[in-house]
């Protein structure tokens, strides 16, 4: 478990490093636009058909000003140039992977959020995000299709004698048929992120509700929750224990989900899933209350091997996935050794993309329509 959880955290710094791809400045298309995810009615930044970003800050006392996208910057950011209006101005070297992406500005060794810019919490603070046009982008679409809810909830938890909130998506129609029951999906961050990152970040109620509106998936519930990670300092991840958000998410919230909502509050409609290190909380959990969940599925988050679990009878999905970037070959392979020895596995590598939210997207567009096939 310590071996794996430096390794997790390596890549997640790596991360920082992964969202540019190579081409030439010369070449830049100048149909720039405001990104999706701008402030309303600002105009920076801004990102083009190719995938740069451009970025303008007014800072007319600064000596120097410097966009770091990812966590710790990527090949150092973009320095941008002052001008005699007292706006800094610049572009991004290379173009960026597709989707969306963390970044701060530093103005003269001080760290700050870019003001154009909605935030997002991610590297344990709130920070900017801009969003990379993508080519499959209409599957996360805000599109006119019957939508579900996301409600913010607050549970009892007697282990940390506090109140904790999740955050429970339930799916279109779940107010009107007051019969129905639905299978339960237990949905996990990464380090540094919050219980808002899957719908703000990840935008999963929206890919929820088009694959709904598509007829590609059975509808169910899901349910956000903070992985208590963040109080793991940054490079302590060696020392990080699993029991005390076990507790909170086995015996505090899922008796709160299925006292409150309409489940079906059974082993076979239960899934857990998280991405990077909600993987690795989501595989030693999994493995150490396997009568709780029979979907198991790492995004970005490590493999099981068929030796890890105790009984096969009680999984009825492994799926596993991660950008081309990361290490598409260790799953690939674990998938293939899952499936020799009897499990139902899947594996889904995203194109073109590393450790961040693009590839986990389009992993759980393929993980939602294998969920509960009865």
């Amino acid at each position: 478990m310590k071996q794996y959880a430096v390794a997790m955290l390596c890549a997640f710094i790596l991360s920082g490093f992964a969202g540019f791809s190579q081409t030439s400045q010369a070449s830049i298309v100048e149909d720039f636009k405001p990104s999706s995810v701008n402030q309303p009615g600002q105009e920076y930044p801004q990102v083009n058909s190719q995938g740069y970003a451009r970025f303008q800050i007014l800072a007319p006392e600064a000596k120097s000003v410097v966009v770091s996208l990812g966590l710790g910057g990527a090949k150092g950011g973009t320095a941008l140039t002052k001008s005699e209006d007292g706006y800094w101005r610049g572009t991004t070297a290379n173009i960026m992977d597709e989707g969306f992406h963390y970044y701060h500005v530093t103005v003269d060794g001080g760290v700050f959020n870019d003001p154009g810019a909605l935030n997002f919490y991610g590297s344990t603070r709130w920070e900017s995000g801009i969003e990379i046009p993508a080519h499959d982008q209409d599957f996360y679409a805000l599109k006119d299709v019957p939508h579900g809810n996301v409600q913010q909830i607050l549970f009892s938890s007697k282990s940390t004698n506090t109140s904790r909130r999740a955050f429970v998506y339930t799916p279109p129609g779940y107010h009107k048929d007051k019969a129905k029951q639905y299978p339960v999906l237990y949905l996990q961050h990464g380090w540094g992120e919050d219980e808002t990152a899957w719908s703000n970040q990840g935008r999963v109620n929206l890919i929820m509700d088009n694959l709904i509106a598509e007829g590609k998936i059975k509808p169910f519930i899901i349910v956000m929750t903070y992985g208590m990670t963040n109080e793991v300092k940054f490079g302590g991840l060696s020392s990080f224990k699993i029991e005390p958000f076990q507790t909170v998410l086995v015996d505090e919230l899922i008796p709160y989900i299925d006292s409150n909502f309409r489940t079906v509050a059974n082993h076979s409609n239960r899934a857990m899933a998280g991405l990077s290190m909600g993987g690795m909380e989501t595989k030693s959990i999994t493995l150490n209350k396997p009568e709780v969940f029979s979907h198991y599925a790492l995004l970005s988050g490590g493999t099981y091997k068929p030796e890890d679990i105790k009984d096969k009878s009680k999984v009825k999905l492994i799926f596993l996935s991660c950008g081309s970037k990361e290490r598409p070959d260790g799953v690939k392979s674990a998938v293939s050794g899952l499936k020799n020895a009897g499990f139902n596995a899947v594996s889904y590598v995203s194109d073109n993309t590393g450790h961040e939210f693009q590839t986990w997207r389009r992993s759980f567009k393929e993980l939602a329509p294998l969920l509960f096939k009865q």
